[in-house]
């Protein structure tokens, strides 16, 4: 018979075979653990004894591949998929400010407000009629030719030069007094405040209102169901100038 090789020898007299059917349970159990023990070590004692391929050595040339090298802070933020996470998340948080900024700076009438300071933005002079006086006089001719009441320029901008107006009609707005000024260009509109659908009355707010669109800068107020905007082509300092300090 040929003689098996020294390894197998070890695994076969440790494997657990008897033909011996007089033990009793526990003495057949504590045998069983013993055989399982030397086993257990023949298989790891042989495993030690194992020669390794030099190509799979080469895998574990590098000690800190076996041991699993550690990523640094920089390699890991790197990574295309915390990258993806990173933007995603800077997008919803750019989407909620835009969304919160805007709930901060809304009022009754903003959305007509934005629409006429489209309309201040394409407005040429010569689509006024010439006029010459303060801003503030005009609200006789508001009254008087157009039946406008309470279209009255505020204090604030009362004094500054007129040099043309014009009414028109919008489907949003209603009726809309505009007004052309000398200084810095700026444009004045008089326009219905919105109404509430339930009680009718004019929805109005306190104090004046910003808003700021492709380069323009309106200031928004309301008083009496009218709301008065100025307007001017620069940023909201420009506007400010001209308010009272809060």
């Amino acid at each position: 018979m040929k003689r098996l090789p020294r390894g197998l020898r070890a695994l076969a007299d440790c494997a657990p075979i008897d033909d011996d059917a007089a033990c009793d349970r526990r003495m057949r159990a504590e045998k069983d653990f013993s055989r399982q023990q030397a086993f257990d070590q023949a298989i790891a004692k042989l495993v030690k004894s194992t020669p390794v391929p030099a190509e799979i050595a080469e895998w574990f040339a590098n000690e800190k591949l076996a041991e699993g090298a550690k990523r640094s802070w920089r390699s890991t933020a790197g990574h295309p998929a915390i990258l993806a996470i990173g933007i995603a998340l800077a997008v919803i948080a750019v989407v909620v400010w835009i969304k919160f900024d805007e709930q901060m700076h809304t009022f009754p009438g903003a959305p007509i407000a934005k629409k006429l300071l489209t309309v201040a933005s394409t407005t040429r002079l010569s689509q006024f009629e010439p006029v010459k006086a303060d801003a503030g006089t005009l609200t006789d001719l508001f009254v008087m030719k157009y039946r406008l009441e309470h279209y009255d320029v505020p204090p604030e901008f009362s004094q500054l030069q007129a040099v043309g107006v014009r009414v028109f009609d919008d489907d949003e707005a209603g009726r809309v007094a505009q007004i052309g000024v000398a200084e810095k260009r700026m444009q004045l509109f008089l326009f219905p405040a919105r109404r509430d659908s339930k009680t009718g009355q004019p929805e109005e707010f306190q104090g004046w209102r910003f808003l700021e669109q492709e380069g323009w800068t309106a200031a928004v107020r309301a008083r009496q169901g009218v709301l008065f905007m100025a307007t001017v082509r620069g940023p909201k300092k420009d506007l400010a100038a001209y308010l009272p300090k809060e």
